[in-house]
């Protein structure tokens, strides 16, 4: 497997030394440098590490955050963040390895711990917590039925949540808190704050509920607090925070291009926009016939449509999953292959920027190219970046890791990993979205490949096991097995 570790590399017996604490790990060197066992770091800094259902990846939990990630991909999820590591982490004899700046920006940024690796003596230095006062400004303001209580922090805490009925607490490990300013009383939701030290309690009236979510820059812990449904009185209307439902039920599929964007072309004429259109027309069929979803597709015939208007389709049709398919071209005639893109504003790698590029210049007025000059409202979308998609963020890597697995598998390629990059098509949906590069149309041997109908069943397969998989770990059930209908 691509994501296991290189047969050449030895894995060699190295210690910890936590604050004089010492305890052995296991360490690979690599050209990118040192890997380092998790299991015994885990254990030893106060963590949990969990295994995906079918071992697409793991979440590592660190008090309140949860860092998503797995073997042979660099892209980390953090939060609403995706940091690219300096190499990818590795299963080797030692179980799972992962570098030394995957420790700096996890156990570093959320618990505070300082890491030094000395390659002669082969110790991995940590440096306990140390302790910062911050400063703690609360805000409240209640609308139309709910009530926003926000706390903002001079730094992002190191903070842990417990919650009991009517109470909420914010503990805070390892640093101390100082009040700024006082909330306003007689709010009809909360009835009480109160900061010490080393906690924040919140109490709620008794037929209120929360939810809670994080703002950065600067870092804002948001509670919005409203009335349980069937709490209010009679003749009152019942106003609630929605919640979006459990599972998945609806999917889009966007087949790239369309219309006068004919997208990249093969040597033999073939045009990315028709096979899409083909590809997501057979996709949409063999998941309505196996799997209770509805399917709907961006465009049902060869037409233009703006790049922002498919994941507004997306959006209108209330969508679970948003799939965009395309194919890739190179300037050179050997690349091949399939890759899977997620949103992010930052480019995980050079390639990724370039077809990102390519891209973002069709059909962004309605089907007309953009002709690569620089769009200064799209610029403002990418520094503000559509909330909605990055509160999806790691599912949608969640998501796109089983795709680009199944692909692998089906293609029998190594596994490049999820990568990421600034694509319109995906920005402004509010829900797990990726874009899929089935192939490279501009490879002669691959344009023959996807001209064929067998072929396509494949890919087709590869997507539909994909969803299946997912669908499985969202709906919290055994996977349905796949049947072995050929694709027409």
């Amino acid at each position: 497997m691509a994501a296991d570790e290189p047969s050449t590399l030895a894995v060699l017996s190295g210690t910890a030394d936590l604050d004089g604490r010492t305890f052995p790990i296991s360490v690979t060197m690599t050209e990118g440098g040192a890997l380092f066992s998790l299991a015994p770091l885990v254990q030893g800094l106060g963590a949990e590490v969990e295994a995906g259902a079918y071992g697409e990846g793991y979440t590592l939990r660190l008090l309140e955050n949860e860092v998503l990630f797995g073997p042979g991909s660099p892209a980390v999820t953090m939060g609403e963040q995706i940091v690219v590591l300096s190499q990818p982490p590795i299963f080797s004899a030692a179980g799972l390895q992962v570098p030394l700046d995957f420790l700096e920006n996890t156990f570093g940024v959320y618990l505070g711990h300082r890491f030094s690796w000395d390659r002669v003596s082969q110790v991995l230095s940590i440096q306990g917590q140390s302790s910062r006062s911050l400063a703690v400004s609360p805000q409240l303001v209640h609308l139309q039925g709910t009530t926003t209580l926000a706390f903002g922090f001079s730094e992002a805490p190191r903070y842990q949540l417990e919650e009991r009925p009517g109470v909420i607490e914010i503990l805070i490990r390892g640093d101390r808190l100082q009040a700024e300013g006082r909330l306003p009383g007689g709010d009809p939701l909360v009835r009480s704050v109160a900061i010490s030290e080393q906690r924040i309690t919140i109490r709620l009236a008794e037929d209120a509920a929360a939810q809670s979510y994080v703002l950065d820059s600067p870092f804002r812990l948001v509670f919005d607090v409203y009335r349980e449904v069937g709490s209010s009185p009679v003749n009152q209307p019942s106003l609630v925070r929605p919640r979006r439902r459990g599972g998945i039920r609806t999917i889009v599929i966007d087949p790239g291009h369309g219309g006068s964007e004919s997208g990249a072309l093969g040597a033999s004429g073939s045009a990315e926009k028709d096979l899409t259109l083909i590809l997501a027309r057979t996709l949409k069929r063999h998941l309505e016939r196996r799997m209770a979803v509805r399917v709907v597709l961006t465009r049902e015939t060869d037409e233009n449509l703006a790049l922002q208007s498919r994941p507004a389709i997306a959006n209108q049709n209330k969508a679970d999953l948003f799939i965009s398919l395309h194919l890739n071209s190179s300037f050179g005639s050997s690349a091949h292959g399939a890759e899977t893109f997620i949103l992010n504003p930052e480019a995980s790698d050079a390639g990724a920027a370039d077809i990102a590029a390519i891209e973002n210049q069709a059909g962004g007025d309605g089907g007309e190219s953009t002709g690569g000059q620089a769009d200064p409202l799209y610029d403002l979308q990418l520094i503000l970046w559509d909330m909605s998609q990055s509160h999806h963020l790691s599912e949608s890597l969640r998501f796109a890791t089983l795709i680009q697995g199944e692909l692998n598998e089906a293609l029998s390629l190594r596994d490049r990993g999820v990568k990421q990059a600034p694509f319109k098509v995906l920005m402004g949906a509010s829900m797990p979205a990726v874009l899929v590069e089935l192939g490279f149309i501009s490879n002669p041997r691959e344009e023959a490949k996807l001209q064929d109908p067998a072929y396509r069943a494949q890919l087709v397969e590869a997507l539909v096991r994909a969803v299946s998989r997912y669908k499985a770990t969202v709906e919290h059930r055994p996977e349905s097995p796949a049947t072995d209908e050929e694709v027409p």
